[in-house]
């Protein structure tokens, strides 16, 4: 395992000129190379420079909506305390008092009175990481410690789109800029107003980023999930030649920062749309077969309020120039109207865009359908190459009278245990170790990605160099 001073000495040897960039780290406009994944020299550069560097997801709001509350947040080996002061402000702290190093919090709860007291020796600071008390003060510094000395340390915060963003660097680029690409499509969306349904973290023995990347297309939908598309599924399984592949439909679009996004527009079964061959006539049946599919595997996205509004459609004409479509968004929207709910713009853009996701660099994917949101986070496991923490969040708006639950998480023990996992993401989740098994394979040099499919992929990558490298 490569240490610190390990890459201490690959910078150095940079500096002289030495090529200490293998092959294996490469990243052509065809192909990833299998070093990035599998090999713990790269997983500790990743640590050194993007992770101490980049703005990333730490918390969500609804883990600590309340003055007092605190969660904590883990990356590399790094431990971070995340208090919620007031209404509108958050704190980011090393997780570490200032007197033996005691973490002050673990996992999340709430610090009464407003005071963070170390459980060692009861060291006492106030929810802005002041000093508030020191048990035998004349002891410390002959007598001269002051509050400033033992404050506790901040890293940078961000609060957008009820998120709590962090940056180890103090000299980061500005979160503003960071995320200008997606800002107005996030704003747009409604995804400040989602709140926890359900949250559940999950052991995978794959590396973080062959987490995510199983979730940057939908060209693997036909082979993963044959459920959700049977005509694609008989290509992959059965003798059929070529049939309309719902992914041809799918636009990607990339973005400076890494991010990026993809959508189907108007030919998604969110939309209404399904293909010929699987259509029976009535488009409230259609539309309703697979919205039941998605409930049922992953009761996140659609929910069942949602397929209940559609169902309520039935028997009941369409006007003309109308489709279900049409008035399946407008039932939508009028229920929630009716209850003060929040929801995305009725923006025909927006609309398009349900049913697709949206990548924020490096590692959080949201996932945005009507009113509700799905999240994937991949975060290493320390210094481990081969094994990650892959998190899903299924969020939604509430009606104005209902008061949001906190989220709180259900850490799965087996992501293949259909009690714990429903089967969409047990069939990703499914294929994810055997990804990165074979990435070790001495026969296996690089992946190859497909121009439009698995444009995001690249995109990445290429931005993960840019800090690599610089």
């Amino acid at each position: 395992m490569t240490t610190v001073t390990g890459i201490s000495r690959i910078a150095a040897a940079r500096a002289s000129g030495q090529d200490e960039w293998p092959p294996s780290w490469n990243v052509t406009p065809h192909a990833i190379s299998t070093g990035r994944y599998i090999d713990p020299r790269f997983a500790r550069l990743e640590h050194e420079r993007l992770w101490m560097r980049v703005w990333q997801v730490a918390a969500r709001l609804d883990e600590i909506p309340e003055s007092g509350d605190f969660t904590t947040y883990e990356i590399g080996d790094q431990s971070i305390l995340l208090v919620r002061v007031d209404a509108g402000t958050v704190k980011a702290f090393y997780n570490a008092c200032p007197h033996r190093g005691t973490a002050l919090g673990e996992g999340c709860g709430h610090f009464g009175r407003g005071r963070i007291i170390c459980p060692f020796h009861g060291w006492r600071f106030d929810l802005s990481g002041n000093s508030q008390y020191v048990l035998e003060r004349q002891e410390f510094r002959d007598g001269q410690l002051r509050d400033e000395d033992v404050a506790l340390k901040e890293v940078e915060v961000a609060l957008y789109a009820g998120f709590v963003f962090i940056n180890f660097d103090p000299e980061a680029e500005p979160f503003e800029e960071f995320i200008a690409p997606l800002r107005a499509l996030l704003d747009d969306l409604a995804i400040a107003d989602m709140r926890h349904y359900w949250w559940k973290s999950i052991p995978v023995a794959a590396n973080w980023k062959v987490a995510q990347e199983a979730f940057f297309e939908t060209y693997h939908v036909p082979a993963t999930h044959p459920q959700l598309e049977k005509t694609g599924a008989d290509v992959i399984f059965g003798d059929r030649v070529d049939v309309e592949f719902m992914h041809r439909d799918v636009a990607y679009e990339v973005f400076a920062q890494g991010h990026g996004r993809f959508y189907g527009g108007k030919k998604t079964p969110m939309a209404g749309h399904t293909l010929a061959e699987e259509r029976t006539g009535d488009p409230v049946d259609d539309m309703a077969g697979h919205l039941r599919l998605l409930l049922e595997g992953m009761d996140a996205v659609v929910l069942k309020e949602d397929l209940d509004i559609l169902e309520s459609l039935r028997g009941k004409p369409v006007p003309q120039g109308s489709s279900v479509q049409a008035q399946y968004v407008k039932a939508l929207y009028a229920e929630a109207a009716a209850q003060n709910r929040p929801m995305p713009k009725p923006k025909p853009q927006i609309l398009q865009a349900w049913g697709g996701e949206v990548f924020i660099f490096p590692n959080f994917m949201i996932l945005p359908q009507a009113g509700n949101a799905m999240m994937y986070r991949s975060r290493p496991d320390r210094f481990d190459p081969d094994r990650c923490t892959f998190e899903i969040w299924s969020t939604r708006s509430y009606p104005a009278s209902v008061k949001p639950p906190r989220a709180t998480v259900e850490r799965v023990t087996d992501g293949r245990d259909p009690r714990q996992v429903l089967l969409i993401p047990r069939q990703d989740l499914g294929n994810i170790p055997r990804i990165q098994k074979g990435l070790h394979a001495r026969g296996m040099r690089h992946t190859w990605l497909a121009a439009e499919h698995e444009k995001i992929i690249l995109n990445m990558h290429r931005e993960l160099d840019r800090y690599l490298r610089s």
